[in-house]
């Protein structure tokens, strides 16, 4: 059995052993775990059931890192992503007073499985090569230190950090408030876990402010193990007359589309990099199999229930331990599947508690939140500041995007102003002509949909 699981997994060809690949794998799930805690709270403000959700990030992480491990033997596990979770939730079901377009969650989960079948379709037609070079690295940088800066501002609202205020909008937050000082011990102990480089820094942290909160009433637990909760809720609900009835359907399957093309590639190809899997030529080999992967991913998390599964950057922490193969996936799988268990820790978590006001603060996630923001906005330092044409459509996809409220209208700004400062400065043949077309689209939708 050994001996075939070294041939499969070419551990020999890779120098590295199963115990390697054990160690990695685990550490990979302790780093991205927080998604179990993450997902549920934020998807069931749409009206989903918590606990279905919970199974469906669960069983759909297991299922995708699976895929990937076997199929392109990479160490990549997969998860529901964060930011495009922050979409569906604030952007796609969210209120017009927010911003938001007002889908219900089941046509949201349509809206995903079709962008997911669609980048399917894409990376079996040989359109691979080109979706690696299609997104502007500037608008790739600036659209993801934008969601950062929104998942942070989420994160800062739901620590108390931030409150609503007459005429300036947002104002600080009580700081003595009970819940409010829970959350800021939670970050700060997660930020100095992650200075002192502790593996499953915010799994730690979330953990922790848990046990911290318990005495002075903020986390109520009701059990720690128990069977999982049913599927039934979520499973197979998408909702396709409601989304294609819905005059934003095509801004949303596109959206969800986008993020997840230009999402993988970038944690693809970043994390081979660090493993050292990329060829001379700074390709990936098994590339195409890797993005098929990927892809389909998003469709399985859709039928069971949550949002887009993609590729975790986190992986690179299994990768730093010695992961160099797929059975690392393994291993992070059988995490996951582990972690069902463990509704009833979860579900606490995610209730929250009362706040200032009539407020519900959620001091156990929060913290996790602000501090994936801040590991998401790293990218910006990438951006070549001297060059306006890049400069500025990244800037301004990244800071509409908190401001607005919305990820799509920050990637519009961004792809939009993007190719009028490079036809305006005689440039235009630097962009591709799928951003013209998109472009195109976007103006349009603002002429006729915005009216």
């Amino acid at each position: 059995m050994k001996s075939k699981i070294e041939h499969f997994f070419k551990l020999n060809e890779n120098n590295t052993n199963i115990k390697t690949e054990c160690i990695a794998g685990l550490t990979t799930f302790m780093t991205m775990s927080y998604i179990i805690f993450v997902e549920p709270t934020l998807l069931s403000i749409t009206g989903m059931d918590f606990g279905a959700v919970m199974v469906a990030t669960c069983i759909s992480s297991f299922i995708a890192t699976l895929i990937m491990g076997i199929i392109a033997n990479y160490p990549i596990a997969l998860a529901a992503a964060m930011g495009h979770n922050a979409f569906f939730t604030f952007t796609v079901c969210g209120s017009a007073t927010i911003g938001g377009l007002g889908f219900g969650w089941k046509g949201a989960l349509a809206a995903v499985f079709i962008a997911g079948i669609i980048y399917f379709l894409l990376t079996l037609v040989g359109m691979r090569e080109k979706l690696l070079t299609i997104v502007p690295l500037p608008l790739k940088y600036g659209i993801a230190s934008g969601i950062g800066i929104f998942i942070a501002f989420i994160g800062m609202q739901w620590a108390g950090l931030v409150v609503p205020a007459p005429t300036i909008m947002v104002t600080m937050g009580d700081v003595q408030s009970p819940p409010v000082l829970l959350a800021i011990f939670g970050l700060l102990l997660m930020a100095t876990l992650m200075a002192l480089k502790i593996r499953g820094s915010i799994l730690i942290g979330i953990l922790a402010t848990i046990i911290v909160g318990l005495p002075f009433g903020l986390v109520q637990i009701n059990g720690i193990v128990a069977m999982p909760p049913s599927i039934a809720p979520t499973f197979f609900k998408m909702d396709f007359q409601e989304l294609f009835s819905h005059p934003n359907f095509l801004d949303v399957v596109f959206f969800f589309l986008f993020l997840n093309i230009f999402d993988t590639i970038g944690t693809i190809i970043g994390v081979g990099q660090q493993g050292g899997f990329l060829d001379k030529d700074g390709h990936l080999p098994r590339s195409d199999k890797a993005l098929q992967a990927d892809s389909c991913s998003a469709v399985i998390g859709s039928v069971l229930g949550c949002s887009t599964v993609t590729s975790y950057i986190e992986s690179s922490a299994g990768i730093a331990a010695g992961a160099r193969t797929g059975l690392a996936n393994l291993f992070t799988a059988l995490m996951f599947l582990v972690a069902l268990f463990f509704f009833p820790l979860v579900e606490s978590v995610g209730k929250g508690c009362p706040g200032p006001g009539d407020t519900t603060l959620y001091p156990v996630v929060a913290p996790a939140l602000i501090i994936v923001g801040s590991l998401m906005i790293k990218s910006i330092k990438l951006i070549n500041w001297d060059e306006i044409t890049d400069a500025i459509p990244a800037f301004l996809a990244c800071i509409s995007m908190p401001f607005t409220y919305s990820i799509s209208e920050g990637v519009s700004l961004g792809i939009i102003s993007y190719t009028i400062l490079k036809l305006a400065t005689g440039k235009g043949k630097e962009v591709n002509w799928f951003i013209y077309l998109i472009a195109f689209i976007l103006i349009l939708r603002y002429i006729f949909l915005k009216a």
